[in-house]
């Protein structure tokens, strides 16, 4: 009897649909968004798909749950105009960011910035602008106090708290022991006493210990935890709690054998707990910020096969992209063992003769890999392959210059 596992499947990726042997976005065949574009590499990005994401949590979460956009994952700025039309807010994490953001019309109260470095010049243009920023020491609490009141404007303030808990299982942790996020969790109380003393405007609390987790048991747990330590806080802050952010987390699938978060336990936990949380905290907006969650999956990332070659066995494909352009789909944004994001011959969907390959780009580097052995529709010089997740820590997350290769297009349609 054979021993042999079966090899772990990716989820579906259903939601670009098959049209004449190619894939599809908004109705139209990958072949002709890329004669439009008129050269590869290329992002495309499904509005569509963006306001499906955001009405599939409105309809899922309790309705006191507001959404905002962590920009972060994607901030070309169409999209943002776009997401802004359906969240409550965006969260920014740098200046660029946030003119950005400014632009779109955001009102500056649903605006917040978070990020370890703030400059000075940062924490001006936000104080000028009167939106929310996420303190993450004493020392940068300090220095916007002195530039508030430097500019005879109250800054409005809320802690990124760093908590005593993790998020488990998740693909980046941001909380819980050293951090460079954030303050302390038993820090928090001297530094509400401080903002008091220097006569900010106190609006409460950033909590986010971590992101991409595809359990829900986690993200249950993160929030029981996280609006603990909450009420906990509140009890030493200088004025009622305008806003408490319990960051996202949640995750999409990339890898074999992942598969989509299901909402129903999360948002029944959520749904069981906040009744006593509103009571406790009767002024403040309980905010989840999402970014990777509400975009990921409506981009595909887009290259052109330009030489295929068989290395002592091996088939590669090699094609004009590559991790300059996508990092993250690369295997070198954070993944300790290189996984394969979901890869299509995007012009070959319903062909049957299939091939085990890997898909490289033109970069003089090992490294540059966007599929490694992987078995797709047998492909040659000018098909096109596309990386499906791509919509979240693309193009932005990636080293452009590198090698000094030309630069990928973005379209959101």
């Amino acid at each position: 009897m054979s021993t042999n596992k079966p090899t772990p499947q990716h989820a579906p990726m259903d939601q670009f649909p098959i049209k004449d042997g190619c894939l599809s976005v908004a109705g139209r065949s990958i072949l002709d968004i890329a004669q439009q574009i008129g050269s590869t590499p290329f992002y495309v990005y499904d509005s569509d798909l963006m306001e499906q994401r955001v009405t599939q949590l409105r309809n899922a979460l309790p309705k006191k749950i507001h959404l905002h956009y962590a920009m972060k994952a994607n901030p070309m700025p169409i999209v943002v105009s776009h997401m802004a039309n359906f969240v409550d807010g965006l969260d920014v994490a740098s200046g660029g960011e946030l003119d950005v953001a400014l632009a779109c019309g955001v009102s500056a109260k649903d605006i917040s910035f978070a990020g370890p470095g703030k400059q000075d010049w940062e924490l001006e243009a936000a104080i000028k602008a009167g939106i929310t920023l996420n303190i993450e020491s004493e020392n940068e609490l300090r220095r916007a106090a002195r530039i508030s009141s430097e500019l005879c404007k109250q800054a409005n303030i809320a802690i990124r708290v760093n908590p005593d808990f993790e998020l488990k299982a998740s693909g980046m942790k941001m909380g819980g022991g050293p951090k460079q996020f954030g303050i302390d969790a038993e820090r928090v109380p001297d530094v509400l006493k401080e903002i008091g003393e220097l006569g900010l405007h106190f609006r409460g609390f950033h909590i986010f210990c971590g992101s991409q987790n595809l359990k829900p048991e986690a993200i249950i747990e993160a929030h029981d935890n996280t609006f603990e330590l909450a009420l906990r806080l509140a009890k030493d802050a200088p004025s009622p709690v305008e806003l408490l952010n319990i960051g996202g987390g949640l995750g999409i699938p990339y890898f074999p054998g992942e598969t989509r978060i299901d909402l129903g336990p999360i948002a029944a936990n959520l749904e069981a707990k906040l009744p006593a949380v509103c009571e406790a905290l009767p002024e403040a907006e309980i905010v989840m910020e999402l970014g990777r969650y509400l975009v990921g999956e409506a981009g595909l990332y887009v290259s052109k096969v330009i030489d295929k070659k068989v290395s002592r066995g091996h088939t590669y494909l090699i094609v004009d992209g590559g991790l300059h352009h996508h990092l993250s789909a690369s295997g070198n944004f954070g993944q300790v063992i290189r996984k394969n994001y979901p890869v299509a011959i995007a012009n070959r969907m319903e062909s049957t003769e299939t091939e085990e390959v890997s898909v490289v780009g033109p970069l003089c580097t090992p490294l540059d890999i966007l599929a490694n052995n992987m078995t797709l529709p047998k492909a040659d010089i000018g098909d096109l392959v596309a990386v499906y997740q791509s919509g979240a820590y693309g193009y932005s997350a990636s080293p452009h210059q590198f090698l000094s290769h030309p630069g990928a297009k973005e379209l959101l349609i």
